[in-house]
C-alpha cells in the first residue's frame, strides 16, 4: 500500500501481472488466459467483456463475478482491509476495477438493481475516475 486519501485510509496497489498482459497483447484468447491464470482479475474481466460484447450477458455476469472475487482475494493479500482507494492510475489495479465495472454492467442488464447500486458505490469509492476511464476505452 502506498499513499493515503483524505480519510487517512491507505491506497492498495496490486502486484504486476506482466505475463497476463504480455500474453493478452500477443493475442492469447481470454478463455486461455483465465484458464492459465485463474487468480487474475484482468483475465476474468477480459472474458466478461468478450461475453458481454457477444450478447452473452449471464456468462458475462458470471465471469465478472469470478474476477471480482479473485480481485478481493488479491486486495486482501495486498493489505486491503475492506475499504480505501484502489487507484486506476496503478495499472495492476485495473483488472479488479474492470471486473467490478463489468459486474455492475451485467447486473444492470439482468435487473439486479440492488447489486448495481452496491457495485457502483464500490467502484466509485475505489477510484472515482475508473468508470469514466473504462468507458473511454482505456
Amino acid at each position: 500500500m502506498v499513499g493515503e486519501n483524505l480519510l487517512g485510509i491507505p491506497e492498495t496497489l496490486l502486484p504486476e501481472e506482466t505475463e497476463v498482459l504480455a500474453r493478452h497483447e500477443a493475442g492469447d484468447e481470454a478463455a486461455d488466459l483465465a484458464a492459465k491464470f485463474p487468480a487474475s482479475s484482468l483475465a476474468w474481466a477480459l472474458l466478461a467483456n468478450e461475453a458481454h460484447n457477444e450478447g452473452r450477458i449471464v456468462e458475462s455476469y458470471a465471469f465478472a463475478r469470478v474476477g471480482y472475487h479473485r480481485g478481493l482475494d488479491s486486495l486482501r493479500k495486498a493489505g486491503w482491509r475492506g475499504q480505501g482507494p484502489v487507484p486506476w492510475r496503478h495499472e495492476p489495479n485495473r483488472g479488479f476495477l474492470r471486473s467490478l465495472y463489468a459486474l455492475g454492467r451485467a447486473a444492470a442488464a439482468i435487473g439486479e438493481t440492488e447489486e448495481v447500486e452496491r457495485i457502483g458505490k464500490f467502484l466509485n469509492d475505489s477510484d472515482a475516475t475508473a468508470k469514466a476511464e473504462i468507458e473511454a476505452g482505456k
